[in-house]
Formats: C-alpha cells, sequence, structure tokens
C-alpha cells in the first residue's frame, strides 16, 4: 500500500474508527492520481481529457482544494454508455465519470481500501490489492480438495451493482469512520445523477460500474451483508463444515450436509431482502459436489469466474476438481474474436497477427490454468481457421491453405500455455 495512506491502515487496525480522511485529499495525492490516469479513456459530460487538464494542472488541483475545502465541489451526472456484453445481444451499462471527479474519486478509494483491508475477510477475493481470480479458484480448490465438501450452493446476486441500497451502504461506512465530511462527499458521488443521451436521470441506488469507487463502496457493501452475516451466522453455528469463497459479487458456499446447504439457500434470500437485494433463481443452485460426494452424486458441475468445475478422477485413480473454460464464457470469446478479425481485416496481415497475438495472450493468461489446455487448444484453432478465413476475405485472390501455413511459420499465432498451476 502506498506511504500516503498507510497510516490510516494502521488507525483501522488500532481503533474502531477512523478521523481526519479529508487531510488525504490533497495536492501530492490529486497530482499522483493525475499521473495514473489513461490519457485515451473516454471522457465525461464535461468533455475533459487528462492533456487538456493538465495543461494548467497546478492552478486546476489547487481550485479543486479550495471548492472542497468550501463545500462547494459537487460532483457531476456520470455519463452512461451502454456496450455489447462480449458474444451477446444485451447492453451492459457503463458509467463514466467526469475526469475531475475521477481524481478524487481514485484518493477516495485508496482511503477506503487503507480502512477496509485490515478488516475484510480472507475468503474475498474481487477488487483487492495483490489478490487475482486465479487465488479465488485456488482457495476454492483446496478447499473442496482438503474439506469435506458435498454440496455447493452457486449463488448470483441478481444485478447487484444496479441495486446497491444507499442508505444502508453510508450505515456501514459510518461504523467504521467519523469524519463527516468524508461520507458527505460519498454521499454526493453516490447521488450525482447519471446523463444518457442527454437526459438526466436520478441516482436513488446502486453504485454505476466504471466509477474508481464503485468497487471498494461494493466490497464494503457485502462485507456486511454476506461476508460477517455468513461468519457468525453460518460457520460458527451450523454443525457441518461451511466455507465461502467470494469474488465481488460472485461467490460460492462449500458445505457438508445436505439440510444445511438449502437452509442456507433460505436464509440467503430473507438476508438479501433485507438489504435491497435479490437472489438470481435461474443461476442460483445447489450441487452435489466433492470428493465425499456419492459416485452417483458426481455428475453434477457448476461455474465460478468463467470456468466450469467438474467431479473428476486423475490417472492414479484419485479425486480431482477438473476446469474448463465455461461453454458460455467459450462461445461468446470465439464471437468477440471473430467479430475482431473481420473489423480488422483491412490492416496489414503481419499487423494484423502481431495484435491477434496481444489478445490470445491475454486469454491464456486468464483461462490457462491446470487442466484447461484442450479448451485453449479449442479456442486455439477456432482463431486459427478464423483468421484464414479474414485474410481470404480481404481479396478475390485466393490464399490456399498451404500458402497460409507457409505465412504461418514467419508468423506464428501464439500457441496456448499454462500460466497458472493448481
Amino acid at each position: 500500500m502506498e506511504n500516503a495512506y498507510l497510516k490510516i491502515a494502521e488507525n483501522s487496525k488500532k481503533y474502531k474508527t477512523v478521523q481526519n480522511l479529508m487531510a488525504k485529499i490533497n495536492k501530492e495525492n490529486l497530482l499522483n492520481q493525475h499521473k495514473l490516469q489513461i490519457s485515451k479513456k473516454a471522457w465525461g459530460i464535461d468533455r475533459v481529457n487528462k492533456t487538456e487538464y493538465g495543461e494548467n494542472l497546478e492552478q486546476n488541483i489547487e481550485k479543486l482544494l479550495r471548492k472542497m475545502k468550501n463545500f462547494a465541489y459537487r460532483p457531476l451526472p456520470v455519463k452512461r454508455v451502454n456496450i455489447p456484453k462480449a458474444g451477446s445481444q444485451k447492453l451492459r451499462p457503463l458509467g463514466i465519470p467526469a475526469y475531475e471527479d475521477r481524481l478524487v474519486q481514485g484518493v477516495m478509494a485508496n482511503i477506503l481500501n487503507a480502512i477496509y483491508e485490515p478488516k475484510f475477510k480472507n475468503f474475498s477475493y474481487g477488487f483487492r490489492p495483490k489478490r487475482s481470480c486465479h487465488d479465488a479458484i485456488k482457495a476454492l480448490d483446496t478447499v473442496i480438495m482438503t474439506q469435506k465438501t458435498r454440496f455447493v450452493v452457486d449463488a448470483d446476486i441478481k444485478g447487484f451493482f444496479d441495486n446497491v441500497n444507499h442508505e444502508w451502504l453510508i450505515k456501514f461506512l459510518e461504523h467504521d469512520t467519523k469524519d463527516k465530511n468524508f461520507i458527505r462527499y460519498i454521499k454526493r458521488f453516490l447521488k450525482a445523477g447519471i446523463m444518457e443521451q442527454g437526459k438526466y436521470m436520478e441516482s436513488d441506488k446502486g453504485t454505476p460500474q466504471g466509477g474508481l469507487i464503485s468497487p471498494i463502496l461494493a466490497n464494503v457493501y457485502l462485507h456486511y451483508v454476506l461476508d460477517l452475516w455468513f461468519e457468525k451466522e453460518v460457520t460458527k453455528k451450523f454443525n457441518g463444515e461451511s466455507y465461502m469463497i467470494r469474488y465481488a459479487d460472485d461467490f460460492v458456499c462449500c458445505f457438508r450436509y445436505e439440510n444445511e446447504a438449502n437452509r442456507f439457500y433460505k436464509m440467503l434470500e430473507e438476508r438479501y431482502r433485507k438489504f435491497g437485494l435479490e437472489l438470481s433463481k435461474d443461476k442460483t443452485k445447489i450441487v452435489h459436489f466433492g470428493r465425499f460426494a456419492r459416485r452417483n452424486e458426481r455428475e453434477t458441475k457448476f461455474d465460478f469466474l468463467g470456468f466450469t468445475l467438474i467431479n473428476g478422477v486423475s490417472r492414479t485413480g484419485k479425486y480431482i476438481v477438473m476446469y474448463r473454460t465455461s461453454q458460455k464464457k467459450l462461445s461468446s470469446k470465439m464471437k468477440v474474436a471473430k467479430e475482431w478479425l473481420r473489423k480488422n481485416m483491412h490492416i496489414n496481415k503481419c499487423e494484423l497477427v502481431k495484435k491477434l497475438n496481444i489478445k490470445l495472450i491475454g486469454h491464456y493468461r486468464y483461462y490457462g490454468i491446470t487442466g484447461n489446455l484442450h479448451k485453449l487448444e479449442v479456442f486455439y484453432r477456432y482463431i486459427t481457421r478464423e483468421l484464414y478465413k479474414t485474410l481470404n476475405k480481404r481479396s478475390q485472390r485466393r490464399i490456399t491453405w498451404e500458402k497460409f501455413n507457409n505465412f504461418l511459420k514467419y508468423n506464428p499465432i501464439a500457441r496456448p500455455k499454462i500460466y497458472f498451476s493448481l
């Protein structure tokens, strides 16, 4: 954690609440946030980018601090754009804050991270420093392989980021900080509103996806709604073993006994209702899973973080959990790759392969975990075929497979590789 926020983290460990947080929204930290911004990032409704703001950087920051000190600073509405979901006809709303709001949100997010990192539970992995999706998968693998798991509750929250209750969120934050002015500005960000196609809409609930402060606010909300409750009401009160692995709003819970898995499911529904959330019934299920599941129960599977987990047997006859790219994700990635190739078909073919390899390696780095090499090969072969088809669409002169393979000798497509070992 940056030195600027270490004192806050230390105080969060020592004391129940922390104070004097607004002092950290200072010139030094705001300038640092400016350096961290991406130059080509889409602008908000202010239509200001990093280059323009940086032309008079010192004066702009000083002016911003004066406004904040006098409580004259009010965040602008978030610009909402709807982007296509990967491989889907559905659209995903994305919030783009104004440039100055990004800087303030970035500092406030760092402050909140410093407060809550010492408080968050070990089974929480999403949006946290030095924790990744792969860490969450490895933790789940350890639970299933070493504990007496027989049933898994695969849960999904319906539209989580759009349904965070502001009143409850502020109560949770006030439980850990006594800086009223800091809380005051968080309220202003939550109530700033949304601008979509020139129309203003109030934001009475939810945290806009795209805001720098949204991930940590979401984690705080689920820390109180889910994590602490699970530890107090489930782990300590159920007779059998129970474990949770959570990555943002995606989580699974492992149980030894079926009646306790069913009981937890009902408790979870009630708990969510209290805090304005809802289980997605079509995506939430209880499955028989683990080395202690009976053999006739081992045909079940479930998805977590883009992978399908399957009961399996090793070459020596021992139980293992097998990981495969989920079919939904694989189909989606294939569709996106095909569209990208068609869109970029007219650029230099050597350059096309270079750019394609960057995307392929990104795919391998995420999905390249132990046991998933076959699915990576499936994706590789699909990309190879689509590249061949794309090059043949560039002109009426057809490229034979022989010429194509010769081209690949000098411009090879990145081969699949396992990057993360379980």
